[in-house]
């Protein structure tokens, strides 16, 4: 049977693992929160052994990600949305830089690809690419979807939230998905309203 002691340092380690599987995380929104969490919990831990500084640290970490939290909460107020075009300049260079985490996502995607497109937003954070989306117009208000890509630091939904409000601007109503997919991102487009249409997905605007 686990004694006080036993039970006061496995919080201690919690505390501890979570902090450093937070730095791990390549989503900023996440890292924080799980950071947050392990700071949350060790702090506890320092105050029940008295080590105050450690407590200290540790209330000004939780402070700081909270502060940086809520500034994530309004992150969508420094997005832009661009129009752009397939073939040259920054959306070559950037599926060409991201080929292989694309790849993870969308397994058939190829360069060459992008050659059949002819619809491309790239969403600026500042003036940092934050994500994009290339495709085909498939009628007047309607885009076959080939890559719907967020960078990493940017996986926290905001930036697809920010698209799909984005595109009604440019008169996009629909967006359609028949590609493979991972599971992993099936699990992204249902969070983000998609619905399964036979072998693929779409979503209204």
């Amino acid at each position: 049977m686990p004694t006080t002691k036993m039970i006061i340092e496995g919080v201690g380690y919690l505390g501890s693992f979570l902090v450093v599987i937070s730095m791990l995380m390549t989503s900023v929104k996440r890292l924080r929160i799980v950071n947050t969490v392990g700071s949350v919990i060790f702090t506890t831990y320092a105050l029940i052994i008295r080590s105050y500084p450690t407590a200290f640290m540790n209330l000004c970490l939780i402070c700081i990600n909270l502060y940086q939290l809520y500034k994530l909460g309004k992150k969508s107020e420094s997005y832009s949305l661009i129009k752009t075009v397939t073939g040259k300049g920054s959306v070559l260079f950037l599926t060409d830089y991201y080929k292989d985490d694309i790849c993870r996502f969308f397994p058939d995607f190829t360069t060459d690809k992008i050659k059949d497109c002819d619809a491309a937003f790239l969403i600026l954070y500042g003036t940092s690419p934050a994500g994009m989306l290339l495709g085909k117009n498939a009628g007047e208000d309607t885009i076959d979807v080939a890559v719907d890509y967020a960078m990493p630091e940017y996986r926290d939904c905001s930036v697809g939230r920010f698209l799909y409000s984005g595109l009604l601007e440019h008169g996009v109503k629909r967006l359609r998905y028949n590609g493979a997919l991972s599971s992993q991102y099936e699990g992204y487009m249902l969070r983000m309203g998609f619905v399964r249409n036979g072998e693929g997905f779409v979503k209204e605007l």
